[in-house]
């Protein structure tokens, strides 16, 4: 027993679909449980049940429980318990919630990730309709958006929200807290069908082998199969010079991000909407992800309100190089999308490129070219790709 009273959730006039949690190991009196529901007409038994349920599988015979609920779902009211549970009592015993069908899929090394929304990691509100916005990938976070206090709280409904959240398609990744710390994150997050794990202010191929190393371990102690990738996030001077060795740390490395917040401060500059200040840092990460054969990813663009000065952000990334970037906000996705996509021109060069490909196959020949122009096969896959990518958009 390491404490009698403990505590987990949010409480207050602005919380939405969450509750706050008081626990209290009693010596007797059985279980108590004091529920105070926005929803108690509805779903009030239903709650009741749950939460005894909770309270039964971790084997406690006597406690008061205090619920504020403000309209959570089962998922939330099964982290939050358990979370404030675990501050009470020493247990390996999780309480998972339900696994949905949805979730089980795995994602592909190569799929198109130009837009990651982030959401952070201990509000809920902000998880459940979050895939109905069409982002590429939905960033669970543990780390910036997540006090300190709270992380543990966080682990369980990031933990939950895998497994019973539809996130519509969305790519489902979590940025882990820097490591050390992020190793233990892993263990709520690896088993519970993650597709990606960011890694944020990775300085050094080290840090990838170690995070691998741990992912492993859960996948020998809970027997998945399925593929979980790397997105190391490069954000200081150091992580600038070892980009390529991050790169190619670990064949699982899918993308690698640059964060310009960190970076900047990190070099002493100011952070400008043109990017003058870190044009040096991201050529380096584009130049070392080419050269890894891996995505490369920009950095979030922080100001939510001026759509244009991100549409012309996206432009400039693109010209880069870059192949995606992080979203603050659902209304960034469609500009994201809509900029990084294909134009016209590269479309009708790309199937011209194709439809030579498939002729010179037909005729056994080796060599391909379009008028004076000699074709070798990255032009060709480049071109698939592209072709590929606006059939996805649904622009042919």
């Amino acid at each position: 027993m390491t404490n009698n009273i403990s505590e987990a959730g949010n409480k207050g006039q602005k919380v939405r679909s969450d509750c706050y949690v008081n626990f209290e190991l009693t010596e007797t009196g059985g279980i108590v449980l004091d529920l105070k529901s926005k929803v108690s007409v509805t779903y009030g038994k239903s709650i009741d049940k749950l939460c005894r349920k909770i309270i039964k599988h971790f084997e406690i015979k006597n406690a008061k429980v205090s619920i504020t609920d403000t309209g959570s779902l089962d998922f939330v009211i099964a982290a939050r318990l358990e979370a404030a549970i675990k501050k009470s009592i020493s247990t390996d015993k999780e309480y998972l919630s339900e696994i949905i069908e949805e979730n089980k899929f795995s994602t592909e090394k190569e799929q198109f990730r130009f837009s990651r929304l982030y959401l952070p990691g201990n509000t809920p509100s902000m998880m459940l309709n979050a895939g109905v916005h069409k982002p590429n990938g939905i960033i669970l976070d543990l780390e910036d958006s997540v006090a300190s206090e709270k992380k543990q709280e966080a682990r369980f409904l990031i933990r939950n929200a895998l497994r019973s959240v539809n996130f519509y398609g969305a790519e489902r990744m979590v940025r882990i807290n820097q490591l050390p710390l992020g190793l233990e994150d892993i263990k709520y997050v690896a088993p519970h069908y993650v597709n990606l794990i960011l890694i944020p202010k990775c300085e050094s191929a080290k840090q990838i082998r170690k995070v691998e190393k741990e992912v492993n371990k859960q996948r020998k102690i809970h027997g998945f199969t399925y593929p979980i990738y790397y997105m190391p996030i490069i954000e200081s001077a150091l992580g600038i010079e070892k980009a390529y060795k991050i790169a190619k740390a670990s064949k699982n490395v899918v993308a690698m991000a640059i964060g310009l917040e960190d970076f900047t401060s990190d070099m002493g500059v100011q952070r400008t909407k043109e990017g003058k200040e870190s044009l040096y840092a991201r050529m380096r990460i584009v130049n070392a992800c080419k050269a890894a054969k891996i995505q490369a990813i920009d950095s979030v663009f922080s100001d939510v309100a001026d759509e244009q000065a991100l549409i012309e952000n996206v432009k400039v990334s693109k010209s880069l190089g870059f192949e995606g970037m992080g979203c603050i906000h659902p209304r960034q996705i469609n500009p994201i999308h809509e900029y990084f996509a294909p134009e016209e021109k590269e479309i009708e060069k790309a199937l011209k490129i194709v439809q030579a490909f498939n002729e010179a196959q037909k005729k056994g020949l080796g060599v391909i070219s379009i008028g004076t122009k000699m074709i070798d096969a990255p032009v060709v896959k480049r071109a698939k790709t592209t072709i590929r990518l606006a059939e996805n958009l649904g622009i042919i």
